[in-house]
This record gives structure tokens, sequence and C-alpha cells, in this order.
């Protein structure tokens, strides 16, 4: 029943298809060095990432039985289904630089949330690094993004995607919304992101109007970190009902490609940025903030993309890009981290590393390495808390806690992330503890474990160059500062406060800048 909710080709075909992009006459760009493929004759396929916002593995396809995801569960049945797919950081600006580059975002300098947002805090990629797009752009494909970017380094829209855009006047340029309509030549391929607001969409004013099928309250299982109180209760209940509207935006993308003839030879993507919004989960390094949904549906396909697959290995975030690349004959450079993960010989990952430093003004450093069976994190601030001031603490949620936390009514567990400490390592047992509440890393029977990936993790900050170990560019931390003024309260502020005494607080009015359409 619907009701108003008050609140809210086979295997040999694909080889063709590299072999004629081979073939393709090429010549070198001055542009990054980036060999430049004219256009083939040959029909490639297009590539479309569904890319969505701040969701977490939380549909009927993946096993949540309130979720109505009739569309979404029927693209798992028609393609690939990945289960353990691990992104490269829990917030979006550092994620999304990451999967645009093929490169974590800590290893060139892009790890901080909301970097680059003026000309003086400007960081560059450097000439070796050219983002996904651009090599599309390169080998003969429209490129387009249907809206968000959020990327932490400092470029020039109309490098990155074809047609018209909008120029924003603090955040640089973005995406002005098209699709592949908007190619002249429509013979053309494609590679394309369609953004969707996922749970985000509790936020907008129209999430109340929405018609959709109401999520039963009595059911909602919250995680024993959570108290079970009815707002809590309610804000999951919203969140699981933004998938019933992710779900609708997905079918109606779907339907557009049918009709405009282009489903069969499109290999579609959807996939999350990170996980879900609520405390605990976006913003850390847990389950909940980097475990997110994957599909791959490719219907002309069906040897190569086999309808109906269950995928357990485990997989970066990072290797969307790389297989998307692959995918349209295009060579993966050498730089890239990511693996094509429909290559014959390709492997589940031994492991991968996420990473959280600064979220908006607040100041973290964070990483995880998640193998197979334990996920390990290490909080290289220990001395503060995991809930240290956040753009979170406006929320009415957050406050409800909060309260409840300082009279005494959460218990050990729902009040470990206020507490004002924490510990400096953390072990658990995804097998049999999947909530991440038993910290092992005290635990003398998992000494192995813990030294091996603490190793895993110290290999890998010295051969990435793990920028995160540097103090960051102090023209983000000015800016970050003149926008959210006494809520910055990390020491890395008390020299900039005492140096800049005019700057605190003069810059809260960019956050309300506009665009502007530019042709």
């Amino acid at each position: 029943m619907k009701l108003r909710i008050s609140t809210l080709i086979g295997l040999s075909s694909f080889v063709l298809i590299v072999m004629s992009m081979g073939s393709c006459t090429s010549k070198k760009s001055p542009e990054k060095g980036i060999e430049k493929i004219e256009e083939s004759k040959e029909v490639r396929p297009n590539i479309l990432w569904i890319y969505v916002e701040d969701i977490s593995p939380d549909i009927g396809a993946y096993g949540n039985a309130l979720a109505n995801t009739p569309h979404l569960d029927e693209m798992a049945r028609q393609g690939v289904r990945y289960t353990n797919t691990i992104m490269p950081s829990p917030v979006c600006s550092p994620s999304r630089s990451a999967m645009i580059t093929g490169v974590m975002s800590t290893t060139i300098g892009m790890h901080n949330h909301h970097s680059s947002r003026t000309e003086a805090s400007a960081i560059r990629l450097s000439d070796t690094i050219t983002t996904i797009p651009e090599l599309f752009k390169k080998a003969g494909y429209y490129t387009f993004n249907s809206g968000k970017d959020d990327y932490n380094f400092w470029y020039d829209r109309k490098d990155l995607y074809s047609g018209p855009y909008y120029q924003h006047p603090l955040y640089g340029k973005s995406a002005k919304k098209s699709d592949w309509n908007a190619r002249e030549d429509k013979s053309q391929p494609f590679f394309g992101q369609i953004q969707l607001k996922g749970s985000k969409q509790i936020f907008s004013k129209t999430f109340k109007d929405k018609v959709i099928t109401p999520v039963d309250r009595s059911l909602v299982e919250l995680p024993p970190y959570y108290p079970d109180v009815p707002l809590v209760r309610e804000e999951w209940a919203q969140y699981l009902e933004t998938m019933e509207l992710t779900d609708l935006e997905v079918k109606k993308t779907l339907d557009q490609l049918k009709a405009d003839g282009l489903l069969e030879n499109t290999v579609v993507f959807f996939f999350s940025d990170h996980g879900m919004r609520s405390l605990r989960h976006k913003q850390f390094l847990y389950e909940g903030g980097i475990r997110v949904p994957f599909i791959v549906m490719w219907k002309g396909n069906p040897t190569l993309v086999k309808p109906g697959t269950v995928n357990s290995g485990l997989i970066s975030g990072l290797d969307i890009g790389t297989t998307s690349l692959a995918l349209a004959g295009i060579e993966k450079p050498a730089y890239m981290e990511g693996d094509n993960l429909f290559a014959p010989d390709h492997k589940a990952r031994s492991y991968v590393i996420s990473t959280r430093d600064r979220c908006d003004f607040t100041i973290d450093r964070i990483r995880s390495v998640r193998t197979e069976r334990f996920k390990y994190i290490r909080n290289f601030f220990p001395n503060r808390s995991y809930m240290q001031p956040n753009y979170r603490d406006e929320w009415e949620s957050t406050q409800l806690l909060r309260t409840l936390y300082a009279g005494g009514k959460l218990n050990e567990l729902q009040s470990r992330i206020f507490k004002n400490t924490r510990p400096k390592e953390e072990l658990y047992d995804l097998v049999e503890d999947p909530d991440e509440i038993n910290n092992l890393a005290s635990n003398s029977e998992y000494k192995n474990e813990l030294e091996r990936h603490r190793n895993i993790l110290n290999d890998w900050i010295i051969k990435t160059d793990d920028k995160g170990q540097y103090p960051e560019n102090i023209e983000n931390l000015k800016y970050m500062l003149g926008i959210w003024d006494e809520q910055a309260v990390n020491k890395e502020y008390d020299p900039i406060r005492k140096e800049f005494p005019e700057l605190a607080g003069s810059l809260k009015s960019k956050k309300s800048a506009k665009f502007e359409l530019v042709e």
C-alpha cells in the first residue's frame, strides 16, 4: 500500500572490442603524455556510473527485507553483486577524489575533506595524474556528470567533461545536469555519472511529500551501539525509505537507456561514495562507513558480466574506475591502484586500506586495514573523542544522544563515541562480531593478527608516503576557520587565530555561493 510519509556480448566479443581499440590510429597527446585514441568505427560499450550518496548495503538484494527496492534487486539478478566493496574513505570528497583519479587520496595529498575550496588553498594534480573522465575523453568518449563532483583538487571542469558546465564562484566548476542525450553524435560512446542523493534526501524539503511505501517503525533493527529511542528509530526508518526513492530513480535511468536503445550496450555500475550518514558510520572506518553496495550490469554481454553472480571477494572502490577503463578497452595508467574485476586472472584482494583525515573543521587521522575476516583501525589522535566537535552537532539526534550520555542514560557500548578518549588500536573479528563492538587489540589470543595488520598498515604508509602524516596546507585551515569560527576547536587552529584574529567567522557567507552557467 502506497502512502505519503510524514517525514522521510560474450567474452570473445569483449576481446574484439579491446583489440579494435588497440588497432585504432593513435598519436601522442602533448597533455600529460597520454595516448589519444582516434575515434573507432567499432561499437564500444558505454559506461554509466549511478553514483549514490551516503548509503550502505541496505537494499533488498543485500538482505534488508524492509527496503522496498525491486528494481535494484532485479538489476542484481541481471548482473554481478559485490558484497565486500570497501571505499577509500568514509566521507565524500576524499573518496570521490580517489575514485576519479584511481589513486588513494592520501597518496596524492587530497585526503582532507573539502580542500581546494579557494584559489589560495588550491591543491593541483601532478602532471603525471590524469583523471578517469579525461582518459575517456582522449579515447573518443563523450563524458558527463549529472551533478556533484566534490574533488579536493583544483581543476577546470571542461577538461573532464564534454558540453556546458556550471561555474561556482567558490568551489570552481561543477556539472550542468545532462546525460547521453547531450551528445551531438548519437553514435559516440559515453562515460557518464548520474548522481543520486541517497539518504541525503532526508534533508530535502520535499522528502515528506514523496509517495512511497512507509517502513514499519516497529520492525526497524537498530545496531546495539544506538539506544532504542523513538527519534533514532524514526531516522533509521527514514533512511530505509530513501532506498525506495533511490530505487525509483534507478528505474527512471534504466528506462531512459532502454527507450533510447542504449541499455544493451551500456555497462551500468551502481554504487555509493561511502556508507550511511549516521553517527559511527559516515566519517568513520567501521563497516557502516566504508562498506557499500556495488552492482554491475551489462545486458548485452551476459558471458562476461554473468547475471545472478554474487562475488564475496574483497575489493576496493578504486577497482570501479580501473574496471570501467578496461571494459572500454582503455589501458590503465601505471600509477592507478585499482584492479580490473573482469580480468581472467583477477583475484580478490588480501586487504583494503581506508583513510579518514580532517572532515570540514574537525581534525583527525584514522587508518583501517580490512582483510577477509578482520578489521584493524589505528587512531592517531587517541586523546580526542570520536565525537569531538563536528558539523553533526547541529542535528537533533546528535543533541539527544549527547543529552542522554550526559545524563548517564546510555550503556557502556552506546557511550563509547562520546568519551574523551579512544583506543590507539582496534581489532575486530567481522565474522563473530559484525557490529565491531568487541575490540580484540588487547586480547593476547589475537596478538599475531594484531601484528599482521599493524605491519600491513606500517608498510603501506611508507610505500605510499601517506600524506596524512604531514601538516596540512595552512590555507585550507584558514578557510575552515573562516567558515566555522568557534566550532573549530582543535589546537591546530590556535596559531592561525593568533596570527589572523580577523579571520574567524569571516567566510560564513561563502556557504551560500551560487552557480553560474558557462557555455
